[in-house]
């Protein structure tokens, strides 16, 4: 397999995070058949490529956890992790649908539903050309679906994490209420900690940082970003190590 330059890395399999809301549309809730269908044909393109695919799903689209008072977060974040797996379970339909191999593996066992996380099958499926999704989170409660996406991310010993957000890269302060603010091209994991930036969570980042693994953001809104930047062009910001050169793996 013949690997692919993103943002100046050799990449051979990538781990894709999408949010949750990004299967809702212009719904902001449930899903947009429209846009399911749209972002797995934009997998599919980037398969197409030779790159291994895994993704990690929010379930922002159905659950945000968040109910007071009202309930345990336990309880909370578990209905978020089943959310997860909805999701997983509506892109894999549609990337089969599309002719694209894929499989669900869920961190919580539901047999009848979706095959059990198991990284040696995993491995396997994405060997052969196949996009695995990973849901259910960590399949712990206090977790993000970020720190999911780093864990499985070093599991299947992806070259990186690729974050697909509503804005085109990470910014000094909120570009919607701070227009002025500045974007940034390249980060190290230590900068993005201190200056508190909202890109991933602390722990989904420290994780990146004490193995190495880098991180892109970019903007996944605009149709085709995802291919341009599989393909070389320079999108987005990438957080990697101090030490880091273009063209090191």
């Amino acid at each position: 397999m013949q690997a692919i330059t993103i943002k100046g890395l050799s990449a051979r399999r990538i781990l894709l995070k999408l949010s949750g809301e990004v299967l809702a549309g212009e719904r902001h809730f449930g899903y947009d058949p429209a846009a399911v269908k749209r972002f797995a044909a934009e997998i599919g393109e980037i398969v197409s490529l030779g790159l291994q695919v895994g993704v990690v799903l929010g379930g922002g689209n159905i659950w945000r956890g968040n109910m007071g008072p009202y309930m345990e977060r336990c309880n909370a974040d578990c209905m978020g992790m089943l959310a997860t797996i909805m999701n997983g379970l509506a892109l894999q339909d549609a990337l089969n649908s599309a002719g694209i191999a894929a499989r669900v593996q869920t961190s919580i066992p539901i047999p009848k539903v979706a095959e059990f996380f198991v990284r040696a099958k995993a491995v396997r499926h994405l060997e052969k050309g196949r996009v695995v999704i990973f849901a259910g989170g960590t399949g712990n409660p206090y977790f993000t679906t970020d720190t999911a996406a780093s864990l499985r991310a070093l599991e299947i010993n992806a070259d990186m994490v690729i974050k697909a957000t509503k804005v085109d890269g990470i910014y000094e302060a909120d570009p919607v209420t701070h227009p002025e603010a500045k974007r940034f091209e390249r980060l190290t994991y230590q900068e993005t900690l201190k200056r508190g930036l909202k890109v991933m969570d602390a722990s989904a980042i420290s994780m990146c940082m004490d193995n190495q693994l880098p991180i892109v953001v970019f903007d996944i809104v605009t149709p085709g970003n995802l291919l341009k930047l599989c393909r070389g062009e320079n999108l987005g910001t990438i957080v990697v190590d101090e030490s880091f050169k273009d063209g090191a793996v």
